[in-house]
C-alpha cells in the first residue's frame, strides 16, 4: 500500500519534515516514491509548501495520507478540495485557489 507521509529532517531539537509517497513498509526515512512536499512546524504560522496536483494524482490512484499528514491537510484544505477534485471540479481552480489561501495564511 502507498502511503503519503513525512519524513523527518533537520538538526537534533529542530525539525522540520518532508511530505513524501512510500510504500508502507519502508522505514521513515528510506525509501519513498516522491517527494511532494515541505512542512516546518517550528513557524509561527507552520510553513508548508505542496505540490497540490501530485497530492490529488496520488491520492486518486489509491495512496492513503498517514494520520499526521491528513491533519495537516485538513488544516490547509487539501482534502476539501480533493473532494472538489473527485466530483470534477477543474485542477487549475483549484490549485489557484490554494495559492491564494496560501498567500493569505502569511
Amino acid at each position: 500500500m502507498v502511503r503519503i507521509r513525512l519524513r523527518r529532517i533537520g538538526l537534533k531539537g529542530q525539525p522540520s519534515y518532508r511530505i513524501m509517497v512510500a510504500e508502507k513498509e519502508s522505514p521513515r526515512d528510506g525509501r519513498f516514491i516522491e517527494n511532494i512536499g515541505f512542512y516546518n512546524p517550528r513557524t509561527n504560522p507552520f510553513t508548508i509548501s505542496l505540490q497540490e496536483d501530485r497530492v490529488y494524482h496520488w491520492m486518486s490512484v489509491g495512496a492513503q495520507p498517514s494520520e499526521s499528514v491528513a491533519q495537516l491537510f485538513k488544516s490547509v484544505g487539501v482534502l476539501e478540495r480533493f473532494e472538489r477534485f473527485k466530483k470534477g471540479e477543474a485542477v487549475e481552480t483549484l490549485l489557484a485557489e490554494s495559492a491564494e489561501k496560501l498567500k493569505g495564511r502569511s
